[in-house]
């Protein structure tokens, strides 16, 4: 979207386990650094962008649906109400310092039936999102409103994304 080829895309081998009591903004910017810093001791020369997304409803953090229970209980907790999407974004220069940024944006769904839950269960969008859902698929029926970023609720904040880059220097060659 922004004109951004990666050279490569690794997978970081972090443990993505939240800690007791942690936030999900907090989660969110904790595994957006441990990623950018995993790949990046490996690539020290290279600039190396991590990033990961967490749902927030409340205090509390959703998982990622892997089964249609936990789908089920995602969809519900957020139904007729609004909740929060945090991305964190961080990038790891040549050399080794990182910064990072979260970007945080508020979505409102519709309150759900079981008749509605069960068509999109039935889609199987839901596996492996965040919260149970995928915004830019069937889902985005049920939402009333987004306050934010919408690419940030896809996964990936590319406004917030493509300044961090700008502003460390990198360039696109």
């Amino acid at each position: 979207m922004i004109g951004i080829t990666p050279a490569e895309i690794i997978p970081a081998d972090i443990d993505e386990t939240e800690l007791k009591g942690e936030l999900p903004r907090d989660l969110a910017l904790r595994l957006a650094k441990g990623k950018a810093a995993a790949v990046a001791a490996a690539h020290p020369a290279a600039f190396v962008l991590g990033s990961d997304t967490v749902v927030g409803c409340g205090r509390r953090i959703l998982p990622k649906a892997e089964d249609e229970q936990t789908a089920r209980e995602c969809l519900t907790l957020i139904s007729g109400g609004a909740h929060r999407v945090f991305s964190g974004v961080a990038l790891a220069k040549p050399g080794g310092e990182i910064i990072a940024r979260v970007v945080e944006t508020r979505v409102k769904v519709r309150r759900l039936g079981d008749a509605a839950i069960e068509e999109y269960i039935a889609s199987s969008e839901w596996n492996g999102k965040a919260g149970g859902y995928a915004i830019q698929g069937l889902f985005a029926k049920h939402i009333i409103s987004i306050i934010g970023s919408h690419p940030n609720v896809v996964g990936l904040p590319v406004y917030e994304t493509a300044n961090l880059l700008m502003g460390a220097g990198w360039r696109n060659s």
